[in-house]
């Protein structure tokens, strides 16, 4: 069974292993499927392998931890079953449906939306509610139509953080794809662009389109009926309605042959790349044996991302490209847009549409390199020595003649480390290995001689409720241990 490990090149740690094929042994929480976790340290080739949440980066949100070695008794499996049970939505979607449709058609005095419960509430409904916090005015069906802007963001930035589009940049990306003829839209964790497209789509001002969104978020199966929304997790694969929004997600992807069809997403940034990568690879295998596309054909991916995983998604999917554009949030406290300098938002996108075909906005300051033959910001200009416009963060990069490549502006050329970094750097110390002993044989996180200190997990899933949770386990076997001797 094959596996990619997220970091490998870290020699200490916690791996995240992606199998081939599903793995029914995978025990389930809340959402869906564990990922397969592989503990290492102390130069170990092979650690201990364990499962935890694919969602959840802390288990005071998420408890599920087990040893994929361990045996579960029955009461514990029943336990698990009944905390999963109890976290699962009041309604089914269908049930939603239903009840979406019998709230519009009340008299606009008598809508109700609980903002405690974040909840469409019907009249026989209201005593239950009585002591929380309600919006009674504007429940028009103008703004049901835009549910981004009545359900509040999630804001745990250890699980399921939201962060929307700003309308700007939807209406940028929307306009894009219809240059580029798409018209099938699936949204990847992507509400905004999803509820923009429909908006448009009433106005009638731009040629329609149809989309479907993913989310896990399932407040938005009250808004959305089940052709329109599917509740899934793209950190394991996981439709939770199972077989039925399956098909109506692989309908989706086989209109018209698929050729119009084009997947956004834009992911937690404190997620793990491997596990997205995988979960967006099996997306484009289904797209491509629905549709009977060739080997050498590729689903269009556009994946909204931080520049500074560039190297990560590139590993992953070799095709891709990033561009300068500037993605920005409403709901984002720094990535807006208009800032400059290192204030800049970092968001990008990575595709794999040729990027001399995507024209980025020219009143926004992008302009098109001829020797690249794409689109780049304003502050990235072209170096002949590196024949590439260098600059990922928006700012005009340097070229270093040392190092013989272009740097960001803010770095000076080291002689005593070779290479160039911050003028406060600490200099002469080792950029590999371990930083806490300096031995090459480890890194930091499996240093032996720093227990007690936090353990990070590669790739952006810090977890220090998960690790100790792994060392209490470990000290509790290894005091069994010691009694039975």
């Amino acid at each position: 069974m094959g596996k990619i490990l997220d970091d490998a090149v870290d020699s200490g740690g916690i791996d995240v292993i992606i199998q081939n094929e599903r793995d029914k042994t995978a025990p389930r929480c809340p959402h869906g499927p564990a990922l397969l976790f592989e503990k290492t340290g102390h130069g170990e080739e092979k650690g201990r392998r364990f499962y935890a949440c694919s969602a959840c980066r802390d288990r005071k949100d998420c408890n599920l931890f087990q040893w994929a070695d361990e045996k579960i008794s029955e009461a514990r499996m029943l336990a698990r079953e009944e905390q999963n049970r109890s976290k699962m939505p009041l309604f089914s979607h269908q049930e939603y449906s239903s009840r979406f449709r019998a709230f519009v058609s009340l008299p606009l005095e008598q809508r109700r939306f609980c903002v405690d419960c974040q909840l469409l509430i019907l009249p026989e409904e209201r005593a239950n509610h009585a002591k929380h916090k309600a919006l009674s005015e504007d429940t028009t069906v103008q703004r049901l139509k835009r549910p981004s802007l009545l359900l509040c963001p999630l804001d745990n930035k250890k699980s399921n953080a939201q962060y929307l589009f700003a309308d700007r940049s939807c209406h940028f990306l929307l306009d894009m794809l219809l240059g580029l003829g798409f018209q099938n839209i699936l949204c990847v964790g992507t509400p905004r662009l999803h509820e923009v497209i429909k908006l448009r789509n009433m106005e009638g001002k731009s040629p329609k389109m149809k989309s479907l969104l993913l989310d896990i978020d399932y407040r938005y199966c009250q808004f959305y009926g089940q052709d329109e929304f599917c509740r899934y997790n793209m950190f394991n694969h996981h439709f939770f309605d199972d077989e039925e929004a399956v098909t109506f997600f692989q309908g989706f992807l086989r209109e018209e042959g698929g050729a119009k069809v084009v997947m956004i997403t834009d992911p937690p940034f404190g997620g793990l790349v491997k596990p997205l990568a995988n979960s967006f690879s099996q997306m484009a295998i289904t797209w491509k044996n629905l549709n009977k596309v060739s080997d050498a054909g590729q689903m269009p991916m556009i994946w909204i991302f931080p520049y500074f995983f560039e190297s990560r998604i590139l590993e992953c999917f070799p095709s891709f490209s990033m561009l300068d554009y500037q993605v920005d949030y409403d709901n984002h406290p720094l990535y807006k847009h208009g800032k400059t300098g290192r204030k800049q938002s970092p968001v990008r996108l990575f595709t794999n549409l040729s990027p001399k075909d995507i024209i980025l906005p020219e009143d926004e300051g992008y302009r098109f390199c001829s020797v690249c033959e794409r689109y780049v910001s304003a502050g990235n200009k072209h170096c002949p020595k590196c024949d590439t416009c260098p600059s990922k963060d928006g700012r005009e990069w340097r070229h270093c003649d040392e190092c013989g490549r272009c740097v960001k502006p803010s770095w000076r050329h080291c002689s005593s480390c070779g290479h160039c970094a911050l003028p406060d750097h600490p200099c002469g110390q080792s950029q590999t290995g371990c930083f806490n002993c300096g031995s090459q044989k480890h890194k930091l996180r499996a240093c032996p001689k720093k227990h007690n200190k936090r353990m990070i997990v590669p790739g952006g899933r810090g977890a220090p409720g998960l690790l100790k949770h792994i060392a209490g386990k470990s000290t509790t076997r290894n005091k069994r241990r010691r009694r039975v001797t």
